[in-house]
């Protein structure tokens, strides 16, 4: 048996009505995420989750830039973010308090939100929505936005474990609104709908198609890969030491001596002695003066 495409994206076309779909799996890059913290198990599988489903929505945008999901509230678990990239490159991590039971997630997070925001570099636009957190899972509230927005009729399904997540969305065009295309949408979601998490985990993409939809022509497209990168640098932490100002700065010195930056993403560490702190500022001094003493 053929194994599943790793850390890939597959887009996917049904031939008879204007019905389009994505599958995506992540192991590396999702492997790669679950070792910067010890997260606990309910909180790894709407990590996950939210992984896989950043990556299906990157995929049905059209824009240069970053797409970030975003789930916060009350209740143990504070926060949720990812961020994926147009070239699907993600990073993610999640904020919790205290011991957390294997609950769902409308038990660990209360007066919730979901924020999906989409920032397009060709045009320095910014689109942002905001829904509830509804139902138990990440597909749930999703959905919540999915039906609330003006979008396309879209639906997904979600899946996690400690080694691999996967998703699949189904979205239907706009070509056509004849009873004959809306029967076949409602058709082709009841039959996704069957579909087992660990089938989307473990199946190849061109089995679990034919065991979903045998009886569809189907017009499968070549992978696209995923990968895991952080964004941070030496660089873009010393522009948000600036912008801190220099009286901040100076007065975090005098009290501990050096700055430690640590990116929640991937938890690399940046250091600045007095040195360092000093050099932020110098080029807006003149050459005789001096920002620490």
């Amino acid at each position: 048996m053929k194994e599943v495409a790793h850390d890939s994206l597959h887009r996917f076309l049904f031939e008879e009505f204007p019905v389009r779909g994505k599958l995506v799996h992540l192991d590396k890059s999702w492997r790669a995420i679950l070792d910067r913290y010890d997260y606990p198990k309910s909180v790894r599988r709407i990590l996950g989750d939210s992984l896989a489903a950043t990556a299906l929505l990157a995929s049905t945008v059209k824009f240069e830039g970053q797409i970030t999901v975003q789930i916060q509230g009350d209740g143990p678990l504070t926060m949720v973010v990812i961020q994926c990239s147009n070239k699907l490159v993600l990073r993610g991590l999640a904020r919790w308090e205290g011991e957390l039971e294997d609950a769902a997630l409308d038990q660990l997070i209360s007066n919730g939100k979901l924020v999906i925001s989409i920032e397009n570099d060709q045009d320095n636009q910014r689109y942002q929505g905001v829904v509830p957190v509804t139902g138990e899972t990440v597909a749930d509230s999703l959905q919540e936005y999915f039906d609330r927005s003006e979008q396309l009729p879209t639906r997904l399904w979600l899946a996690s474990d400690d080694e691999s997540a996967a998703g699949l969305l189904l979205q239907r065009m706009p070509e056509q609104a004849a009873a004959s295309a809306d029967d076949f949408w409602n058709r082709v979601c009841m039959l996704a709908s069957t579909i087992t998490p660990r089938e989307l985990l473990e199946l190849p993409e061109q089995q679990l198609l034919h065991r979903l939809f045998s009886e569809d022509d189907l017009r499968l497209f070549d992978r696209l890969p995923v990968s895991f990168r952080c964004t941070c640098d030496r660089e873009t932490v010393e522009n948000m030491l600036r912008s801190l100002g220099a009286d901040e700065i100076r007065s975090m010195i005098e009290e501990h001596d050096d700055i430690s930056v640590r990116c929640e993403f991937c938890n690399k560490g940046y250091e600045f002695d007095r040195v360092d702190s000093e050099g932020l500022f110098l080029a807006d001094l003149p050459a005789d003066d001096h920002i620490l003493h």
